[in-house]
């Protein structure tokens, strides 16, 4: 079909760009799920399989040396074959992906299922990010961006939920991470829904276009922006920050403050199930409102001191937080305080960095844009669950140790710092002259300029 053909086709109707989004949601979700389901076990494979917390950091770190090695292919493959073909194959790789990863209980065997978890997810990613901004760019951008990252963080607070809900298989580490298998099924089934939905489109629509990658190479580095590369270094230090701390965090909840298995993963799931929620309003509010870097500085603000606040602070009073149809716990007010928070800083700073390279990036290296970010994003990943596991060995962190946790969480706070310090860079460069418009467009005036 050529460029004129397709002008004279009508864009999809609101139906279909929905039903899109739902698709790509459902497979993500499941995505998401498998990613987490090690979470919970931690403390099952450190007692039951002798784990040190440097094993532990391994299998993370596993997951984002592969998403290193396959990103940069990841995104010419998604140009090459198209969205529909990438995402299902990268769906059926984390499925395996699970399989493995439960299959026995040798370490090596662990971490090559983590190894191939990070070949199909993150390029999973990389692939529904572009299906939504050929999908929606202009029309509700930011909002659609939202819904999906609530989606995928449902599965995040799902797999911490299992600590409840699933209760009964937590008797060893190897039954929920074969939970985690079956729902990686549910990531497959919507993918294929999808592709058979885009098939359908074709022809019937005008779908758009990212047009087709660039390879990576150095030399074409410089033609992105200094905007571009401060949200590049916002997000490998964000990431770098919040996963790893979700790695630990029901353990660290476990050993540090004495918290059981069940209030630990309701207490951690709390941090997703806030992006829940929020992360799709404040997308709707920054496409009306627009402030985008400003936002993201005052995200960076408020995260600097919660690590500090979890670690330093007395836990305060037992209060009760029920989730309707999962569970309940009599969890520290301080930890809830800090998790909320860190809640919103996961809902805010996430619904507007994503969406703001599609319109700091030509339209033409988008998949490029997304591929070099979410492989940068690897790199610092990578590093972190390394660092603090070994310092977490090194302190002799453990319940009869809980100070031995303290300089992780100063890590943390470092690399918290640094998000403030490019997060503000951004801003000042948005709101002078070389800006981007990420301060001034909305909804209503990339509309009108379109």
């Amino acid at each position: 079909m050529t460029a004129s053909d397709r002008g004279v086709l009508p864009r999809p109707p609101a139906l279909h760009r929905w039903l899109v989004l739902l698709f790509v949601s459902l497979a993500m979700f499941g995505n998401y799920y498998i990613y987490d389901a090690l979470n919970p076990v931690i403390d099952l494979l450190r007692e039951q399989r002798g784990f040190s917390y440097r094993q532990i950091g391994m299998l993370s770190t596993a997951y984002n040396v592969a998403a290193l090695l396959v990103l940069l292919a990841g995104g010419y493959i998604i140009d090459r074959w198209g969205t529909k073909q990438a995402i299902t194959v990268f769906a059926v790789i984390c499925l395996l992906a699970a399989a493995l990863t439960a299959a026995t209980p040798h370490f090596e065997t662990i971490l090559a299922g983590r190894f191939l978890l990070g070949l199909g997810a993150e390029p999973l990613i990389v692939a529904a990010t572009t299906v939504l901004a050929k999908w929606f760019k202009g029309k509700e951008l930011s909002f659609a961006f939202g819904i999906n990252l609530s989606v995928s963080r449902l599965g995040s607070a799902s797999a911490d939920w299992s600590t409840s809900f699933a209760s009964p298989l937590y008797t060893n580490w190897q039954d929920p991470l074969w939970l985690a298998t079956a729902v990686a099924g549910i990531s497959v089934s919507a993918a294929l829904l999808y592709w058979m939905m885009e098939r359908r489109a074709e022809g019937r629509f005008d779908l758009g276009t990212t047009g087709k990658t660039d390879k990576l190479e150095l030399k074409g580095l410089y033609s992105f922006s200094a905007s571009y590369w401060y949200i590049i270094a916002l997000c490998v230090v964000f990431y770098a920050t919040v996963f790893p701390f979700r790695t630990f965090a029901i353990d660290y909840f476990q050993q540090a403050h004495g918290l059981d298995r069940e209030a630990a993963g309701i207490l951690s799931s709390l941090l997703p199930v806030a992006a829940i929620f929020a992360t799709p309003l404040f997308g709707l509010w920054v496409d009306r409102v627009g402030r985008r870097s400003l936002f993201m500085a005052v995200g960076s603000l408020v995260m600097l001191p919660l690590f500090l606040m979890v670690t330093y602070l007395p836990p305060g009073p037992d209060v009760s937080v029920s989730i309707p149809f999962i569970g309940g716990a009599q969890v520290p007010l301080t930890l809830l305080l800090v998790i909320l928070l860190l809640g919103g800083v996961f809902s805010l700073i996430p619904a507007v960095m994503w969406p703001s390279v599609a319109y700091i990036v030509d339209a033409r290296r988008l998949g490029s844009a997304y591929a070099l970010m979410t492989f940068c994003q690897q790199m610092g990943w990578a590093v972190v669950p390394l660092v603090v596991g070994v310092l977490n060995d090194r302190f002799q962190a453990g319940p009869e140790n809980p100070a031995g946790y303290t300089a992780g969480m100063w890590f943390y706070t470092a690399l918290a710092s640094l998000g403030l310090l490019f997060a503000y860079l951004l801003w000042r460069t948005e709101s002078g002259p070389g800006g981007h418009g990420l301060e001034r467009l909305t909804i209503r005036s990339a509309s009108a300029d379109g």
